[in-house]
Formats: structure tokens, C-alpha cells, sequence
């Protein structure tokens, strides 16, 4: 029996951290170890209760149920701790500890200044594809991403979560800001071109994949269209968004621009040498069950 599908698979980035604080940080703490600030302590608490008032809002079924992968860093496990004061055991199927949504691998201990001079070269070469001495690339980040998925959907396909398709279920990934990016583009099938302009969403804020009306995920049903737009969302993408709120699930966007447009110029609608006697298959528009 294929599992139920979770109303909501939301990403959300760890507070603010000593890191983030004071770049220094990372040159006498390993970046695994890297902790949050009182700041970042606040700022989780605060979003742990935003996030339940999201889940378990109006809408929701009344058993509602969230499971968590949280990243083995100390910043996302903090976060996730805090968060977690928002919610009962009864509303907790579990948590686990998902290494392949850590970080980017910067290397070891990071000397300051060498540090800024290889962020300098990661602009001109690339964010995608620039890969940090000692460390990882963007790319490496989304090859371990793309294994996450297959377990993600092994854990809902055989229903591993132990959960009731009669109440709501909500997947709450707590990651980091790059590896959030990449989940996105992983999801959306969002191109390298794509991804070099999105950005980071800010401490302890979340992203909520939603389930629309046709069985997609969409952004557009819990965001704004200004709030894509500060992620680096194209208009493209956005109308992509909004088209996923309503669309039945496996339907292809015609109109999605880096489908096709976006890789061939100006592809015919036919074979110049197609026999105007053969018999014309037309396809049925897809009615969501």
C-alpha cells in the first residue's frame, strides 16, 4: 500500500549562529560545532510556535501529525530543540538525524582571509559548480540531496512513519541555507541557471512545500509572490508556482519556459514531412480525480 502523501514538506533553515554572527568563529570551531547565538535561540523558539500555528491551523485535519530530519550540525539540532517546545509527543511521530542535509563542506578549520579570497573566486567561476579546497561543490551538495530523496520517498511509499492517512502529516526538515537551496532546485527540476540566483532564507525562517488542490507541490499556496521574489525567484518560476497550486499530480506545464524553450530555439510544432493523411492522435485534457 502506497503511504499518503504529506499535506506539507517544509524546509527551514537553523537561527542565527556564532558563524553567522562573527565569521571568525570558524577558524577555532569546527564548523559542525558551531553554535547558536541567544539570538538564535529566540529566533527558534519564536519559529517553533509560528510553525505549529501553520500546521495546526484552520484547514487542518484535528489529528494532525509532523516528523523531523534535522542535520547533525550543533546550529540545526539546537533550532530543532527549541522548536520542539511548541509541540506535544502526541503530535510528534519522530525525528531523525539526516547527515546528508548538512552543510556544505567549506573545508576544515577556515582561515579568515584565504576564506574571502575563495569566496571572491566562487563568484566568478560559479556557485554551482565551484567546489571549496578540502571541501564540497553546490553540484556535490545536490548529488547527496538527490539520495536523501530516494529515502524520503521510501519512508512515505512504505509508510516507515508509522502514519494515519486520515490525519494530516508534515515533514519538517531542519538544514541549512545552501542544502535548502538545492532541496528547491532538486524538487522543482530548477535549472544550474536557476539556482545561481536564488538565495538564502533568512535565520530560523521556513519554506512550506504545500500539497495544492491537484495532488503538486506548490510554494504558491502558503507563499506570497513577494516572498518568492525575495527568494530569487524568477517570474518564470512563479508562474510555474501558482500553475503546481491547482495542477493534477504528473501533468506537464506546457507553458514552464525551461522545459523546452530554455534548452532549443524555435522547435517546429510538427515533422515538415508529416503526412497530412495520417490520422491526427489528439490528448485528452487531464481531468484530476
Amino acid at each position: 500500500m502506497v503511504g499518503a502523501l504529506p499535506k506539507r514538506i517544509i524546509l527551514m533553515r537553523h537561527g542565527e549562529s556564532q558563524g553567522n554572527l562573527d565569521t571568525a568563529a570558524y577558524t577555532t570551531t569546527p564548523d559542525h560545532s558551531i553554535p547558536l547565538t541567544p539570538q538564535g535561540v529566540d529566533q527558534a523558539r519564536r519559529a517553533g510556535a509560528e510553525l505549529r500555528r501553520v500546521i495546526g491551523g484552520a484547514g487542518c485535519s484535528v489529528n494532525w501529525r509532523v516528523y523531523f530530519y534535522v542535520s547533525p550540525y550543533e546550529r540545526t539540532r539546537s533550532t530543532l530543540r527549541e522548536v520542539g517546545r511548541s509541540f506535544s509527543k502526541k503530535r510528534v511521530i519522530g525525528v531523525r538525524e539526516e547527515s546528508r542535509v548538512r552543510e556544505q563542506d567549506f573545508g576544515n578549520f577556515q582561515v579568515e582571509e584565504r576564506m574571502k579570497v575563495i569566496k571572491e573566486t566562487r563568484e566568478r567561476f560559479g556557485r554551482f559548480f565551484y567546489r571549496f579546497p578540502e571541501g564540497e561543490s553546490a553540484a556535490d551538495v545536490f548529488d547527496r540531496v538527490s539520495s536523501f530523496f530516494e529515502s524520503l520517498w521510501r519512508d512515505i511509499d512504505s509508510n516507515r512513519l508509522r502514519h494515519d492517512p486520515s490525519n494530516d502529516l508534515n515533514l519538517v526538515i531542519v538544514s541549512h541555507g545552501l542544502t535548502s537551496r538545492i532541496f528547491l532546485m532538486k524538487w522543482f527540476k530548477w535549472t544550474v541557471q536557476h539556482f545561481e540566483h536564488l538565495n538564502n532564507f533568512g535565520n530560523c525562517e521556513f519554506c512550506v512545500m504545500q500539497l495544492g488542490s491537484g495532488g503538486e507541490y506548490s510554494l504558491a499556496v502558503h507563499h506570497t509572490e513577494e516572498k518568492m521574489l525575495e527568494w530569487g525567484l524568477s517570474p518564470d518560476m512563479i508562474a510555474d508556482q501558482k500553475w503546481r497550486a491547482t495542477a493534477c499530480r504528473g501533468d506537464w506545464n506546457d507553458q514552464c519556459s525551461w522545459y523546452l524553450d530554455a534548452f532549443f530555439d524555435n522547435l517546429p510544432d510538427s515533422d515538415v514531412d508529416d503526412d497530412d493523411d495520417d490520422d491526427v492522435q489528439t490528448n485528452s485534457s487531464s481531468v484530476c480525480p
